[in-house]
């Protein structure tokens, strides 16, 4: 009978913290400012610690498996993207497409409103995630904020709120649909 025991090891990695980016520290939230830009993220990963050295920041964990590795590496994804919105806006273009019955869009705080999608007389909702503005022209939307996951999800939400069921897509080609992702304005 064989028994598996499960390797644990050091794992480390860091990353540079930019020119004129402070960053620090506190419990496990890190805040990173850069003149009037203020972002905030939360770090709920047990077992693996967070220290800022040297003008790098760095995620480690003594005992961890490839698990913690991944989200380790995760995090630093998440830090690059606080660092590139931290710089400039993440932007985000959609498209309201309809075939058969105009949809009317009404942005309040929080809360998109779609009326008139395929005719229903019940207006959906999208939610809106706090520090994401919503700009609609005509038949474009346009989401921007210093948050690559909020504009991703808000986009997100309002695909989701415009799905079709329950008839062929085919024919039914109404929604609202991403026609450019999230990406750092130039």
């Amino acid at each position: 009978m064989l028994i598996s025991t499960k390797m644990r090891k050091h794992f480390e990695d860091s990353i540079e913290i930019p020119e004129g980016v402070s960053c620090n520290i506190n419990g496990k939230i890190l805040n990173c400012t850069n003149n009037a830009n203020s972002l905030a993220l939360q770090l709920p990963i047990p077992k693996i610690r967070a220290l800022i050295k040297e003008g790098r920041i760095t995620l480690s964990v003594q005992k961890g498996n490839k698990n913690h590795w991944k989200l380790i590496k995760s995090y630093i994804s998440h830090i690059k993207n606080l660092f590139s919105g931290l710089a400039k806006k993440y932007i985000c273009t959609l498209e309201v497409c309809f075939v058969h019955f105009p949809i009317t869009l009404k942005a309040d705080p929080g809360v998109l409103m779609i009326n008139n999608f395929l005719g229903e007389k019940a207006p959906r909702k999208a939610v809106i995630l706090p520090d994401v503005f919503v700009e609609i022209k005509g038949q474009k939307i346009t989401l921007s904020s210093s948050r690559k996951e909020s504009v991703g999800q808000t986009a997100a939400n309002f695909e989701i709120a415009t799905k079709v069921r329950s008839r062929d897509r085919r024919i039914f080609q109404d929604g609202i649909f991403i026609t450019k992702k999230p990406e750092a304005e130039k």
